[in-house]
């Protein structure tokens, strides 16, 4: 009796339903709409730059607003590209360092906290990666002398 309830308990453990097939997601940041995404804020960096250095700060600071939500769409990704992050790194540096000109230091904090966690998490670590890393720190270093004040 024993053997034949095994037995059966056997069997019907090999009736259960098969695995799920695994399900190959595509890349995000293959989609050609990654690319241009990635390209159009290189573009609003370059314009941004541009605007600044003629001294035209409100021109500038409205394309850095215009450019967040861009921002937050290449990053969502879970792996986004490296391009994707220098050009998000350069533009919420430059937004921080207007920030912080225009004494708005807790706002300046956050976009550079932004830069600290991203240069610290990335993968590989590299000079470029070590140079950006300091650059975040340096700067919340230079918002928090000014709060203190």
């Amino acid at each position: 009796m024993k053997n034949a309830l095994l037995v059966v308990c056997i069997l019907l453990a090999g009736c259960a339903s098969a695995p799920p097939p695994l399900v190959k997601v595509a890349d995000p940041t293959a989609d050609p709409a990654y690319g241009r995404g990635v390209e159009e804020l290189a573009k609003m960096y370059r314009e941004a730059s541009g605007l600044l250095e003629s001294k035209k700060a409100d021109e500038a600071g409205a394309i850095l607003t215009k450019a967040q939500p861009m921002i937050e769409k290449v990053l969502s990704v879970p792996r986004p590209t490296r391009a994707a992050l220098e050009v998000s790194s350069n533009l919420d540096q430059m937004y921080g360092q207007m920030l912080l000109s225009n004494h708005h230091y807790g706002w300046a904090r956050m976009m550079f906290q932004k830069n600290l966690a991203r240069w610290k998490n990335a993968v590989p670590q590299d000079e470029d990666t070590a140079r950006r890393l300091k650059l975040a720190v340096d700067s919340i270093a230079e918002c928090d002398r000014n709060i203190s004040q």
